[in-house]
């Protein structure tokens, strides 16, 4: 135990000229680099050091996953009165979230990789809830929960969960399209023509969408929402690179000073605890208004106190638990969008998440399998009601490169702190009672970093090309304009059969379907090189350039990718799964050679050369 106490301590000493060393050592080749990495893929920390590093990463995406809640909860008409439900709807998020990264860090992908609640799913249900069918039936009651009568929360109770029983039939059926162009192999074909100025346009209307959504937060209070953002700014930005001293005691050693980056691993957790604070001295003061017919007071801490008080210790999160799903065509076709910018995020998480994992980039086997096991999360999403499908969280992978930890054991540990925690619904009834201002000031912060992650993969692209300048700013505006026009003329789509109308009118008010396809098309027809669209750095990673299948990169490729319990083995005793495209090849030297020298990029060259 002395041991690993003391290498815990190099690792933190160590952390900040890693770091320092990490710019330049990129630019040397992959075998001559200085390795940043401490703990490796397939190795297991010491199990306190690994429920330590678990417990960072469900921190890491708690920010992201507790704010999905609290933004569908307008589309699905939960009033401020009902907190319990929100408290509901947060336990089970985390509680899919814990299920879908322990199914995709085993089975799928393979790789450290978190799946949280994605927001590519929250477009698509404010598109649903504002056909008439639901925009006319909301009408969320102001008064206390408690001070309601049983048929008056019973009708409130109703009025939300057919709701969200209808975004969930939604989710499983397009995401069973998911696991179908995962496992076929199909996910492949469609990458050809998807190249970074697609997913860029497609990420950042994601982002801009919610920028109402973060209005209506914040302006219960300004003044705590940009206090809000001011500690999140301060702590991950000016006060990352500190370290803070704290005590430990370890058996053997004594008393000991170690220091730790918190400012770096847990900006928005503090942020939120110290704008939490501030709020409610301001509420014990009598700052803030006590009438709740006004936005102002859902700036209070006891605006939502109930919460923790009427939830049970303990909820068990279980398929159906609303009710059994309905479901439209129009409610499909919608929720497709958020799978197909869902999946086109992932792939790229997992190309990112290898090179910082400093592995072989995923061959096609693993990033098949990946896809559709997300698939599998978004369908167990959608069965169990978390209001959102599954994605990768890139500020997970990104914490791999600060800490220097790539074991797979550590992200399933983590898996199954997520499963607990969801369970004990006195800790999602905590932060369900956390004041608007509050959260809307973490969504400026989230919003603004989603709508960035969409941007910076203009990186690849030649952005002094006209052509390029052209097709990201029409794809950008139009996808906000039309649907925003749409949104008050649905009226002019009329066609001989309404449930038509519907999926028009779904797939035509969701931005980021009407920006990434305009973008997809515009990007494939209008002549460009490969070099300018950035398809050819864009599908690099992919490239074996030494084009050899020697033994060291065949035992990397199997320990990485290969699925456990040695079922990959057993299926290379059968030549039929060769074709099988979820299924890890027989890595024959000479076959596999011919198979890396003609990867995406040669595809991309031979299918694209306009």
């Amino acid at each position: 135990m002395t041991n690993n106490s003391n290498h815990q301590e190099e690792l933190i000493v160590e952390s900040d000229q890693r770091e320092a060393n990490h710019s330049s050592a990129n630019q040397t080749s992959r075998h001559e680099k200085k390795s940043l990495i401490v703990f490796k893929l397939h190795e297991v920390p010491p199990i306190m050091f690994t429920i330590g590093l678990a417990f960072q990463h469900y921190l890491t995406m708690f920010g992201g996953t507790i704010s999905l809640p609290f933004v569908v909860s307008a589309p699905l008409c939960i009033g401020n009165n009902n907190p319990l439900a929100i408290s509901d709807l947060i336990s089970t998020v985390f509680f899919v979230s814990g299920i879908a990264t322990l199914l995709q860090v085993t089975f799928g992908v393979r790789l450290p990789i978190v799946q949280g609640a994605s927001y590519a799913f929250v477009t698509p249900t404010f598109a649903i809830m504002s056909l008439e069918k639901w925009k006319s039936t909301c009408s969320p009651n102001t008064v206390p929960w408690a001070n309601l009568t049983l048929d008056q929360q019973n009708n409130q109770t109703e009025m939300w969960q057919s709701r969200i029983r209808e975004i969930q039939g939604g989710i499983m059926l397009a995401s069973l399209f998911q696991v179908v162009i995962g496992f076929t192999g199909l996910v492949g074909l469609c990458l050809r023509f998807i190249g970074p100025i697609t997913v860029a346009c497609t990420i950042t209307l994601v982002g801009l969408t919610l920028i109402s959504t973060a209005t209506l937060y914040a302006s219960s209070n300004w003044g705590i929402a940009v206090l809000t953002i001011f500690f999140v700014t301060l702590f991950s930005q000016i006060l990352e690179k500190y370290a803070v001293p704290l005590p430990g005691y370890q058996r053997g050693k004594g008393c000991y000073i170690s220091k730790a980056h918190i400012f770096r691993l847990f900006p928005v957790l503090l942020a939120i605890i110290v704008s939490w604070v501030v709020s409610a001295i301001l509420t014990a003061a009598g700052a803030f208004t006590s009438d709740r017919s006004n936005p102002g007071y859902f700036a209070r801490t006891d605006a939502r106190i109930a919460v923790l008080e009427t939830s049970p210790w303990l909820r068990f999160p279980y398929p159906f638990q609303w009710g059994i799903p309905t479901t439209s065509v129009a409610g499909v076709f919608g929720m497709l969008a958020g799978v197909l910018a869902s999946m086109i995020e992932s792939i790229g998480d997992y190309y990112a998440c290898a090179r910082l994992v400093e592995t072989r980039p995923p061959p096609k086997h693993a990033i098949n399998r990946g896809i559709g096991m997300e698939g599998i999360g978004c369908v167990l999403a959608g069965m169990i009601g978390s209001g959102a499908g599954t994605t990768s969280y890139s500020e997970n992978i990104g914490a791999i490169g600060i800490t220097g930890v790539a074991s797979r054991a550590v992200i399933q540990c983590g898996s199954v702190i997520m499963i607990v925690l969801a369970i004990v619904s006195k800790f999602g009834a905590l932060f369900a009672s956390i004041p608007n201002p509050v959260v809307g000031g973490v969504f400026v912060i989230m919003f603004g970093m989603v709508t960035a992650v969409g941007i910076s993969n203009l990186q690849f692209c030649d952005m002094n090309s006209p052509r390029n300048v052209f097709i990201v700013g029409f794809s950008i505006i139009f996808g906000m304009a039309f649907p925003t026009w749409l949104s008050t003329n649905s009226s002019v789509i009329k066609t001989t059969v309404p449930e038509l109308d519907q999926i028009i009118v779904v797939l035509l008010s969701t931005n980021m379907a009407v920006g990434g396809v305009t973008a997809l098309i515009l990007d494939n027809i209008i002549p460009g090189t490969l070099e300018e669209r950035g398809m050819r750095a864009w599908f690099q990673e992919t490239e074996n350039k030494s084009g050899k299948m020697t033994e060291e990169y065949v035992k990397e490729m199997k320990k990485t990718y290969d699925l456990p319990f040695g079922i990959s083995e057993f299926f290379r005793r059968f030549t039929c799964s060769s074709y099988i495209p979820f299924c890890a090849p027989h890595y024959d030297i000479e076959e596999e050679s011919e198979q890396h020298r003609d990867l995406e990029i040669g595809k991309v060259i031979n299918t694209s050369s306009v």
